[in-house]
């Protein structure tokens, strides 16, 4: 299937739209905008689509937008940020998405947020740190991303960052590690990341690492309330040369 009709746009009671392996459509009908019922759009594996038309911001009642194997896609539009109601977007897999438009911060509702093996993004924009209700952040295997934003400590609702495979990411804001809902942050493999900068405060997370060249640890690393996991650590700037393997309990 290439494309759909214009008139599926009279179908004010749809709820779900199932699209998951259309893998010749390259483009949805501006008359999409008029599903006010819709709450879940699957747009899996359509592997030519390349954008989704302004439109779309209009879809009031949307929960859930799954774009994750739309490999071509290369933006989103601005309009994205109206959709007051999403509480999941999956861009995994997305790899010719380059970044997010900063309205993407008026995603009020917006609990898991998916970007795995977005391969060509770099950044993420400031905004970001506007998602009071951002439980999950996934980049994994963002393999170009180099920083994070300072924002990103404002996600008072984050509870679960994964990083691993961000082989270019440098380093971390540890005031991160200040969120009061954080459990669990995964930097497993993140090969290029020297320094954990700022301060370790107590917090509740479960940090998991196997960086091989993470030269330093703050001395407040002590200060942990948390299970500690790194797996065959080189820490060099430490009294003596070590490697060390954790799971260590702090208290």
């Amino acid at each position: 299937m290439k494309e759909l009709p214009s008139c599926i746009g009279q179908l004010n009671a749809l709820q779900e739209l199932h699209l998951s392996g259309c893998s010749k459509l390259k483009e949805l009908p501006s008359s999409i905008g008029q599903w006010n019922a819709l709450q879940k759009l699957d747009l899996r594996r359509c592997s030519e689509l390349k954008e989704l038309l302004s439109s779309i911001g209009q879809l009031n009642a949307l929960q859930e937008l799954d774009l994750s194997g739309c490999s071509k896609l290369n933006e989103l539009p601005s309009s994205i940020g109206q959709l007051n109601a999403l509480q999941k977007l999956d861009l995994r897999r997305c790899s010719e998405l380059k970044e997010l438009p900063s309205s993407i911060g008026q995603l009020n509702a917006l609990q898991e947020l998916h970007l795995s093996r977005c391969s060509k993004l770099k950044e993420l924009p400031s905004s970001i740190g506007q998602l009071n209700a951002l439980q999950k952040l996934d980049l994994s295997y963002c393999s170009e991303l180099e920083k994070l934003p300072s924002s990103i400590t404002e996600l008072n609702a984050l509870q679960k960052l994964v990083l691993c495979e961000c082989s270019n990411l440098k380093k971390i804001y540890l005031c991160i590690f200040e969120l009061n809902a954080l459990r669990k942050i995964d930097l497993s493999m993140c090969y290029n990341l020297k320094e954990l900068f700022s301060s370790i405060r107590p917090l509740n997370a479960f940090l998991e690492q196997r960086c091989s060249e993470l030269d330093k640890l703050p001395s407040s690393i002590v200060e942990l309330k948390c299970t500690l996991r790194a797996c065959f650590v080189r820490m060099v700037q430490l009294e003596r040369t070590t490697f060390i393997y954790w799971p260590i309990e702090c208290t």
